[in-house]
């Protein structure tokens, strides 16, 4: 049964940018340093300092602006966003306002039903993405006991990337794909490494429903409510789900939120609770009295600049997605899509597989379930795999042409996973011998049909599965050795016959 509201969500995304130092001044951005020890008077807003612009930051901004097919302002200005800020020693943060660096842009997700059986597109389109600084960290003794807040302005002045969606995500799980999505390709692209555990990711969801009646008709809104502390993409889309039931019970409990009458407010999630609490009501643009930064000069983009960033670019998720879903590779839109959500080593690594294997299938198996799965167990990157590309290859080549079970053929891989040798060999040092006498297993499969009686009333009943049990009673008599493809042919042969 339909839910009697559909969910509005737009996400705002804070991204810290991989630079070496801070947006205007040459403090370190490194984590874990003891706390208030990357800082100097211009992240602290000393009197009489003045910010420098860090290049690299607004190069990383602009690759990532064009990579969510934003427009690129050729001429943006800085800002002060003025507000009291326990943790910004200035008391005021530089943002941007009305002249964002980017605009306009959009990122497409899976909005499939079943994403393992068909790729379903949507574009959730992006309002603007603009650099600024970030504050600094304040921790609070909340056992109630009344101890001591502490403030740490190592984070002070680093430089944020802050990507605004528009409220056109629909579910939890949209969400959720839609910051997987990002922080792949905010990853592959070097922008930034996207540890939400250490604050360089982090996520406000700004929700709201829409009550519909029987037709569908929408019938009532609910106010925007922001919650805050989304430190993983679970907690959004968890935090998403709690909102929405929140606001239709308050809803149908209080006439004045049909009507969206309450101004916007923010929320705190506590994962722990699964629930989240009021923080405070939400400012609106005017609270914090913009104004144009003084000590910084607008920057301006010259049409050679982005021709540069798009040329070190490279080839987009998206992109590549599309391109093992054609000739040669040919692949599902779910297996490409595992394949490209592991990054782009992983997809090398398939590819010159694929090269030496000449079986896209077969090679995409083996990579999505086995080696992925090694990697997570032996903590291992793919450029540290025992099992170099061309060695899984031959291993596949082997598979086919013995027509080796899957027992077998994971044991081979083991095998290869310890030791440097061909899967020829890995069989030898196994014991493990293909059975391809024509002639022999022939006859097994006339006993095994002969043993099977009501299997093979089935087969011809037209339940062909059926014909497994036979398959299976073969590869019990030869204890696994027999060629897989040799015995398909000659079981439903030998069926076709009855």
């Amino acid at each position: 049964m339909a839910e009697p509201y559909r969910i509005v969500v737009g996400l705002e995304v804070h991204v810290q940018l991989l630079t070496k130092t801070k947006l205007f001044c040459g403090c370190s951005t490194q984590f874990g340093q003891p706390p208030n020890s990357a800082t100097c008077p211009v992240c602290l807003g000393l009197p009489g300092v003045l910010p420098v612009m860090n290049a690299k930051a607004y190069d990383l901004s602009l690759r990532a602006a064009l990579a969510v097919n934003c427009s690129i302002a050729r001429f943006t200005k800085w800002d002060r966003k003025n507000y009291y800020y326990p943790d910004l020693p200035k008391n005021y943060q530089v943002s941007q306002y009305d002249l964002p660096m980017s605009h306009d842009g959009w990122l497409e997700i899976n909005a499939a039903n079943d994403p393992k059986k068909e790729f379903v597109s949507k574009r959730i389109g992006i309002i603007r993405a603009h650099l600024e600084e970030d504050a600094g960290k304040s921790t609070h003794d909340e056992s109630g006991r009344g101890g001591d807040s502490k403030v740490d302005l190592n984070r002070t002045g680093t430089p944020l990337l802050e990507i605004v969606s528009h409220p056109e995500i629909s579910t939890a799980r949209e969400a959720g794909d839609y910051l997987r999505e990002l922080r792949l390709l905010l990853r592959e692209l070097k922008i930034s490494d996207c540890e939400m555990q250490e604050g360089s990711l982090r996520c406000d969801a700004n929700i709201n429903i829409h009550v519909l009646d029987d037709k569908g008709e929408v019938v009532g809104k609910t106010p925007i409510v922001e919650v805050k502390n989304l430190n993983s993409i679970g907690s959004v889309e968890r935090s998403i789900d709690y909102e929405a039931v929140r606001h239709y019970e308050q809803y149908k409990a209080d006439k004045n939120w049909r009507f969206g009458v309450f101004s916007k407010e923010t929320r705190g999630w506590n994962d722990a609770k699964g629930s989240t609490t009021v923080q405070r009501r939400k400012e609106e643009a005017a609270d914090y009295r913009y104004f144009p930064e003084p000590d910084l000069v607008p920057v301006v983009v010259s049409d050679e600049q982005l021709a540069k960033v798009r040329s070190e670019m490279g080839e987009l998720p998206s992109a590549q997605r599309v391109r093992l879903q054609q000739a040669p590779y040919s692949l599902s839109a779910y297996d490409a899509g595992v394949l490209t959500a592991q990054g782009r080593s992983i997809v090398a690594y398939f590819e010159a597989v694929v090269k030496s294997s000449n079986d896209a299938k077969a090679s995409s198996n083996w990579v999505t379930n086995e080696v992925l799965a090694s990697l997570k167990e032996r903590d291992e990157a793919i450029e540290q795999f025992p099992i170099q590309a061309d060695r899984l290859a031959g291993m596949i080549t082997e598979i086919t042409k013995t027509g080796m079970n899957k027992n077998n053929a994971r044991a081979v891989y083991k095998h290869l996973l310890e030791n440097n040798v061909d899967a020829a060999t890995a069989a030898k040092a196994l014991g493990i011998e293909v059975m391809a006498d024509t002639s022999k297993l022939l006859e097994i499969v006339l006993k095994a049909i002969d043993a099977n009686p009501k299997a093979v009333t089935d087969f011809k009943n037209g339940k062909v599965k059926a014909a497994d049990a036979i398959k299976g009673a073969v590869m019990r008599e030869t204890k696994g050795s027999a060629n897989t493809e040799i015995v398909q042919q000659l079981v439903m042969q030998e069926l076709a016959k009855k």
